[in-house]
C-alpha cells in the first residue's frame, strides 16, 4: 500500500470542478449535460485506477477492485445543487478514487440524484434494492417538471439494468464530505468524525379561516389563516428550545396563503414544517410539543388548524468500530483538531448505513456555506482528511471485524 496521492487528488477535484462551472461553484443538476459529462469523467477515472467501471440504469456509477478479499465500500454523489458548490458529494468520490489509486482494496461508488432534484437519494435507495419500478414511473424533477423517465431516456440510461449492492462483499461503508456548517471552523479544528445522520421528521400544517374583504371585515370579525399560522409558528419558535436536544433544528420552509392577494384575507394557509435530530426520544418530544399547540391553536382561533405528517425517517448512527478508526487517525495526522459530531443534513450514508457498516468524515466548510457557489474548504484540510481517511481505511480492512 502506498501513501495517498494527495496533489493528484487536489488536481482531480479542480479537474471534476470545471465541469459544469458556475462563477467558483458548479452548475451540475442531475441528469443534465454537465452531470452525464461528469459521470463519463468519472468513468475514465475509475478505469486507470484498474477498477471495473459500470454506470446503471439510475445513472449510478460504480468501480470494482478486481481482488480477492474483503472490501470497502467509498463514495458519495457528483451531481450538484444549482449554482452550489464544488466539493459537495464529489469531495466523497474523488476521494474513494484516490483510495483505489493508493492501492486500497475498496470499489468506489457515486450515487445519482443525492441532490434531490427527481426524488429523494434514488440512486441509494436503488443500489440498496428499495427503489421500485413504480415509483420511478412517477417522479419528475422539482423544477421544470420533467418525468425521470424522460430525463433517463435523454441521458442514454432508458433500458440500462439497475444494480443492486451485495452487503456480504463488504466490511464498512466510507463518506468523506464536507461539513456544510460552523462547528468545526468556529473551534479551529480540521477534521469531524460523525457520529450520526439525523433523522428528518416533515409536516403540512394546514389552516381554515374565512377568505373576506381586508377593508370591509372588521378585525373583530376576521378568520384570518394567515395570522393563525404565523402566530402557531411563533409559538412553535418559543416552546422548542424547551424540549430540543443540543444540536436540533426546525424550520418552517413554506407558508402559502390563499388567494394570496393583497387586498383579500387569506381563507387559507399550508405550512411546510421540520425538525432533526439524531435522537428519537428527543424527535418524539418535539413532535409531542407540536401537537400541542396545534390543540393550543384550535382552542385560541377562530381558524382550524390540522396536523398531517409528511414524512418521519431513521436516525442512522454511525458504526462504533469506524468511528473509532477514524478518530484514532484523525489524532495521528491532525493530533487535537478532530471532533465527534453528528451530521445535521441526510447523506447517502445513511442508507448505506441500513445494508453494512457505515461511517462518515466532515472536512470544515469556510463559512460554513453550502448549497451555493461560494461554498469552499482549505486544501490543507482537504488534504489532511484524505490522509485520515486513508489511514481509518487502513486500520479497519486489517480489523477482526467480520464482513457486514
Amino acid at each position: 500500500m502506498t501513501a495517498p496521492d494527495t496533489d493528484r487528488f487536489l488536481r482531480d477535484l479542480h479537474e471534476l470542478r470545471k465541469i459544469g462551472q458556475f462563477r467558483t461553484g458548479v452548475h451540475r443538476p442531475t441528469y443534465s449535460p454537465e452531470d452525464m459529462e461528469s459521470r463519463r469523467w468519472l468513468l475514465a477515472r475509475l478505469e486507470e485506477c484498474g477498477l471495473q467501471a459500470e454506470m446503471d440504469g439510475i445513472g449510478n456509477i460504480i468501480g470494482r477492485h478486481p481482488g480477492p478479499g474483503p472490501k470497502l465500500l467509498v463514495g458519495s454523489h457528483i451531481e450538484t445543487q444549482n449554482q452550489a458548490g464544488w466539493l459537495d458529494g464529489a469531495l466523497g468520490v474523488v476521494a474513494g478514487v484516490a483510495l483505489a489509486r493508493a492501492g486500497l482494496p475498496v470499489d468506489v461508488i457515486c450515487f445519482a440524484d443525492e441532490e434531490g432534484h427527481y426524488g429523494g437519494f434514488i440512486g441509494s435507495r436503488s443500489a440498496s434494492g428499495t427503489l421500485t419500478e413504480a415509483e420511478i414511473d412517477g417522479l419528475s424533477n422539482r423544477y421544470h417538471g420533467k418525468t425521470l423517465r424522460d430525463a433517463l431516456r435523454e441521458a442514454g440510461l432508458e433500458g440500462l439494468p439497475r444494480f443492486t449492492l451485495d452487503p456480504a462483499r463488504y466490511k464498512g461503508f466510507f463518506e468523506l464530505h464536507i461539513e456544510q456548517g460552523t462547528q468545526l471552523e468556529s473551534r479551529g479544528l480540521q477534521v469531524g468524525v460523525v457520529t450520526g445522520i439525523v433523522a428528518i421528521w416533515q409536516y403540512r400544517i394546514l389552516i381554515e379561516g374565512m377568505q373576506d374583504h381586508a377593508g370591509g371585515t372588521t378585525m373583530a370579525e376576521r378568520r384570518d389563516a394567515g395570522l393563525a399560522a404565523v402566530r402557531l409558528l411563533a409559538r412553535i419558535d418559543g416552546e422548542f428550545p424547551m424540549v430540543c436536544g443540543e444540536r436540533s433544528t426546525w424550520t418552517c420552509g413554506r407558508i402559502a396563503l390563499e388567494p394570496g392577494a393583497q387586498s383579500i384575507i387569506p381563507g387559507r394557509a399550508e405550512v411546510l414544517f421540520q425538525f432533526r435530530d439524531i435522537d428519537v426520544p428527543t424527535l418524539e418530544r418535539m413532535e409531542r410539543t407540536l401537537r400541542a399547540i396545534v390543540q393550543e391553536s384550535n382552542r385560541r382561533e377562530r381558524c382550524t388548524a390540522v396536523l398531517e405528517t409528511m414524512s418521519r425517517s431513521v436516525p442512522a448512527p454511525c458504526h462504533p468500530a469506524m468511528m473509532d478508526a477514524l478518530e484514532q487517525a484523525a489524532e495521528e495526522i491532525a493530533p487535537g483538531a478532530h471532533m465527534r459530531m453528528p451530521s445535521g443534513a441526510g447523506h447517502d450514508a445513511q442508507y448505506m448505513a441500513r445494508l453494512m457498516p457505515a461511517a462518515m468524515l466532515f472536512t470544515p466548510s469556510i463559512g460554513g456555506i453550502s448549497h451555493h457557489w461560494a461554498e469552499d474548504t482549505k486544501e490543507e484540510d482537504l488534504a489532511v482528511n484524505l490522509r485520515v481517511l486513508h489511514r481509518a481505511a487502513e486500520r479497519f480492512l486489517a480489523s477482526n471485524q467480520p464482513l457486514s
